[in-house]
């Protein structure tokens, strides 16, 4: 049976969900905020995500279009707002559907199943996962690097930090959330780590580092990676 993502951080309505479609023989993993969300679906490659739009640490919305950039998993969106604005966003972010809370259980299954039909029908194609962003282009699978067609020498953590920048790329995200996701839960370091790869980093696919056009500092956060175009 087909492996469901939920991204819920109602824990009560996220457990009944969660019972249903277990009921309905689907596998299910479960994620309590978006920045969760995410690193289960790249690493577990479900076959639909359930998301809320309105999640701790990075809402739906980001979390929708950082996958429509990376793959084709099918989303189904879930909010407690009436807004047509944002059924539109979420549409136009990649989404295959938009609920609105409350709703019948009957009607959800029914549009899921529909969903994962459709997917059946037209198989996701796998493959080595290419992020591009302006001149940078990263090789995941490689673990390589270009900047305008110059392959980059790049340390481990150099390059997992520009992964995680260039697939976040729009976001600004906080030191602590970078050494979370590049060194792990278990490093003893603190943020400094963080400031300094950066400036590595910075040296090696900055054109003129003190003036950076792709790793931008964002005051009293952290960075973040913008895909700009080149200046004339």
């Amino acid at each position: 049976m087909p492996t469901i993502l939920l991204v819920e951080d109602e824990v009560t309505f996220a457990e009944t969900l969660r019972y249903n479609l277990e009921r309905e023989g689907y596998t299910v993993i479960q994620a309590i905020d978006g920045v969760e969300g995410l690193d289960l679906a790249r690493r577990h490659n479900p076959d639909l995500i359930v998301l809320d739009i309105m999640l701790p640490r990075l809402d739906g919305f980001s979390v929708c279009r950082i996958l429509r950039q990376e793959s084709d998993v099918p989303v189904i969106m879930l909010t407690a707002r009436q807004d047509e604005v944002d059924r539109i966003a979420g549409l136009e972010l990649g989404a295959d559907d938009y609920i609105t809370k409350p709703f019948s259980l009957g009607e959800f299954l029914a549009r899921l199943r529909a969903i994962l039909r459709r997917s059946e029908a037209h198989p996701r194609i796998s493959g080595r996962e290419v992020l591009i962003a302006g001149g940078i282009k990263v090789d995941t699978s490689s673990r390589r690097a270009w900047r305008d067609g110059a392959e980059l020498s790049l340390a481990q953590k150099e390059f997992d930090l520009l992964t995680c920048l260039i697939r976040n790329r729009g976001i600004a995200l906080t030191r602590d959330l970078l050494l979370e996701r590049v060194w792990g839960t278990e490093f003893a370091g603190d943020s400094r780590t963080v400031d300094v790869h950066i400036r590595w980093l910075r040296e090696k696919i900055e054109q003129d580092p003190a003036r950076p056009r792709y790793i931008q500092t964002v005051r009293g956060v952290g960075y973040r990676f913008d895909s700009v175009d080149e200046p004339a």
